[in-house]
């Protein structure tokens, strides 16, 4: 692909298609990104409790025992909404949030640019590349 085409054609939408368009795809790159946050929170609580599981053993070691259960019976079962542990909470966002607004997401891109995303980012590209293809011949 040379520098003057864009990846794929850029549909004809109204002002306001376009607009709105855009602001689906951004719902959805920032409900992305706050999985991706909910996901470094499972895998640093993940962390945290292998810490507490290995504290487990070095206070049973050095005969703290009730120390021990305590993290054995109480604090590794233990989860972090409720009974529900982080796996959960990345599977439920994902099951009900992500795949619902995916699915909207593409339903609404389908039927109003003919499947084509990144409406805006592609009709910048256009503009900007026949910008650029115009005054380079006028200089």
């Amino acid at each position: 692909m040379s520098v003057d085409e864009p990846a794929s054609p850029v549909p004809d939408l109204t002002a306001d298609e376009r607009a709105a368009l855009h602001s689906v795809q951004l719902g959805i790159e920032h409900a992305y990104r706050a999985y991706a946050d909910l996901l470094g929170c499972h895998h640093r609580t993940g962390h945290a409790m292998d810490r507490f599981a290995e504290a487990e053993d070095l206070l049973r070691a050095a005969g703290h025992d009730e120390y021990a259960d305590e993290i054995r019976d109480r604090l590794l079962p233990a989860g972090v909404v409720e009974d529900r542990w982080t796996y959960e909470l990345v599977t439920a966002y994902r099951r009900n949030l992500l795949d619902e607004l995916d699915a909207f997401e593409a339903t609404v891109r389908e039927d109003v640019a003919d499947g084509v995303d990144h409406v805006s980012e592609r009709a910048q590209q256009r503009a900007w590349r026949d910008r650029a293809e115009s005054e380079k011949w006028t200089e």
